[in-house]
C-alpha cells in the first residue's frame, strides 16, 4: 500500500474533470469565463481535502468547494455590512452629541 496515493491521482482527476467542462466553458460570455477560472481555482485549492471525502462522484467535490468559498464571501460580506452599520451608527451619534440633531438619511 502507498500513502498518499489518493492525494497524488486525486489532483489530476480534478483538473480532468474541470477539463470535461471546457465545451460549456467556450459557450460561456468572455466575463463569465473568467468567473469559471476563479471556480476551478476553488476547486484546486481544496484538493486535499476533496481526497479525503471519497466521493464516487467527483464534480460533487467541485461543487461543495464552490459553495465553501462563496459561503466565505458571504461570511465576509456580512462582517463588512456589520462594520459599516456600527460606523454609520457611531457617525449618527457623533452628529447628535455635535448638533443635538440627527439628519435624515435617505436610500
Amino acid at each position: 500500500m502507498s500513502v498518499g496515493r489518493t492525494v497524488l491521482s486525486f489532483r489530476p482527476a480534478v483538473d480532468r474533470e474541470i477539463e470535461s467542462w471546457s465545451p460549456f466553458v467556450r459557450g460561456l460570455r468572455p466575463a463569465d469565463r473568467e468567473a469559471f477560472a476563479v471556480l476551478a481555482d476553488y476547486a484546486r485549492v481544496h484538493t486535499d481535502a476533496g481526497s479525503l471525502a471519497n466521493r464516487p462522484i467527483l464534480s460533487e467535490v467541485l461543487f461543495m468547494s464552490f459553495a465553501l468559498e462563496h459561503e466565505k464571501a458571504v461570511q465576509a460580506l456580512r462582517a463588512q455590512v456589520a462594520a459599516l452599520e456600527e460606523e454609520v451608527r457611531d457617525l449618527k451619534q457623533t452628529l447628535l452629541d455635535v448638533t443635538g440633531s440627527t439628519p435624515v438619511i435617505e436610500d
